[in-house]
């Protein structure tokens, strides 16, 4: 791992700058929307991705029945409590929060454990719409949005802000209307196109991940099998929208997440071994692949 991956077409993406005055504030601030009843932990996964991504501030905003279980993971972040339905999952009445929680955020993480309900896909497009700052999309929130998606709605509009969308191949393809297979068949191709219609920056996940704002296309080169478990997606939610508040060009923030949350699982692999990897894992090890991207960046 101290030798630059084989691509040698990749660039390393540049990790933002850290002010030696700098404070809390000067970091950015997070808010991850995440979690439900029996899916906590996609909240506290995403929680603790962003603080290890280094973002000053992080807020966790999840149904106020498992708040305390999500508080209870990790001090290092907030946590907000909203209203929720009686299956557990966000409430319609949970607009009456969004403008309290968008209300000074550099970024917002919006997805991981938030099951499928009839109140979520408003919930979500509201977000979407009013949330001036970058926002990153994955799991139940790509599923949330799916329908607006795939009925054109989106294409050709200016969003409020960059709006960075994080799928695996199957939720790629309910939000493209193409088929698995023909995913698979032209990755980097059926990725770029939905990214310049949309006026999105697209992650496709999976091997080799595409990263593409429609012009340019980057294939992450870190990561490994192992990585192939639950929560794995909710980690890189929850980083690559703490690196997304540091300000950096949005592209960039997200090949460097995508690099990073690779690095972190190859480096948690070598460790525990691929088979034996798990989600949390991923954020242990994000330290040391910090280190090791500043030592690559460096040679």
């Amino acid at each position: 791992m101290d030798q630059m991956p084989e691509n040698s077409d990749f660039a390393l993406p540049e990790s933002p700058p850290r002010r030696p005055d700098g404070h809390k504030g000067t970091f950015g601030s997070t808010l991850i929307l995440a979690g439900s009843r029996g899916m906590s932990g996609a909240a506290c996964l995403a929680g603790m991705a962003a603080l290890r991504g280094g973002a000053g501030l992080v807020s966790v905003a999840c149904p106020e029945g498992i708040q305390a279980i999500v508080a209870g993971y990790e001090p290092g972040y907030m946590t907000i409590g909203l209203p929720e339905d009686a299956d557990g999952k966000l409430s319609i009445a949970t607009l009456n929060d969004v403008a309290r929680m968008v209300d000074g955020q550099d970024s917002i993480g919006i997805g991981p454990g938030l099951g499928i309900s009839t109140d979520l896909p408003e919930v979500v497009r509201h977000l979407c719409t009013v949330a001036a700052c970058p926002v990153v999309l994955d799991a139940d929130g790509l599923n949330s949005l799916a329908a607006t998606i795939r009925s054109g709605d989106w294409e050709g509009v200016e969003h409020a802000g960059p709006r960075v969308l994080t799928p695996h191949p199957g939720e790629f393809a309910r939000l493209s209307g193409l088929s698995v297979s023909e995913i698979e068949d032209e990755r980097s191709g059926a990725a770029s196109d939905f990214a310049r219609r949309n006026n999105v920056i697209l992650v496709l996940k999976g091997s080799g991940t595409v990263v593409t704002d429609g012009e340019r296309v980057s294939i992450n080169p870190t990561g490994n099998s192992g990585m192939a478990t639950g929560g794995s997606g909710d980690v890189l939610t929850g980083l690559t929208a703490a690196l997304l508040a540091s300000g950096g060009v949005p592209f960039e923030m997200a090949r460097l997440a995508v690099y990073l949350h690779g690095l972190a699982g190859d480096l948690a692999a070598e460790a525990v071994s691929q088979p034996a990897l798990i989600a949390s894992d991923i954020p242990r090890f994000l330290a040391d692949a910090w280190k090791r991207l500043f030592t690559l960046g460096e040679s």
